[in-house]
Parts: C-alpha cells; structure tokens; sequence
C-alpha cells in the first residue's frame, strides 16, 4: 500500500481555551473533517485523497479553515454545506471554489 496521496486536505479543528477568539475547532472543524472522508468514500473517486485534521492554521478569525495541498489553496468559513461543492468543483474538477478562498491576510 502506498502513502504517496494525489490531494491533502488539512481541516483545522484547533481549540482554544481562555480567550474570546473565534477557532476553528469550535466552529466544527471536527465535523468538516467527517463530512469530508464520508463524502470522499461515498463518490468513490479515482485519487488517493487524505483528509485529517490540522492544529491551527494562522486565520481563526475566518474559520473554519481548510487547507488542499499540493495547490496550497486555503477556504475560509466552510460550512458542512460547502463540503459537496469543494470536492466536485476542487477535487474533481480541478476549478476552486472562488467564493470561499482566502483572497488576501494581513
């Protein structure tokens, strides 16, 4: 069995504790993560796709936050909802979805 994978997607489920700033993890990064492996398996694609969880991936303030490698395209505020959408307009057809990327961090 090879590990070498086509696409890795890193989903943040970063946690933090004793502050009032927004993390991923709290805005279910967990749940993306399961959405993404069921969905993935449910389609049956022909790629070696990987998806797991990540600590924190600089940008809580507009979790949750995905990162799909080998591109390095980062999605901000992906909701359970926008996980078909990554994966037939990303994924499969090789097309980001625009309304989602991270266009510009300071």
């Amino acid at each position: 069995m090879s590990l070498i994978f086509d696409i890795h997607i890193f989903v943040c489920t970063n946690q933090r504790s004793g502050t009032e700033k927004l993390s991923c993890g709290e805005m279910h990064g967990l749940e993306l993560v399961t959405e993404f492996k069921k969905q993935i398996k449910e389609l049956h694609l022909d790629l070696k796709i990987r998806t797991n969880k990540s600590g924190c991936l600089g940008i809580c303030d507009l979790g949750p936050t995905i990162a799909i490698y080998p591109e390095g395209v980062f999605y901000v505020g992906v909701t359970k909802n926008d996980v078909r959408e990554i994966i037939e307009s990303h994924l499969i057809g090789k097309k980001p979805v625009e309304r989602l990327l991270l266009k510009e961090w300071k």
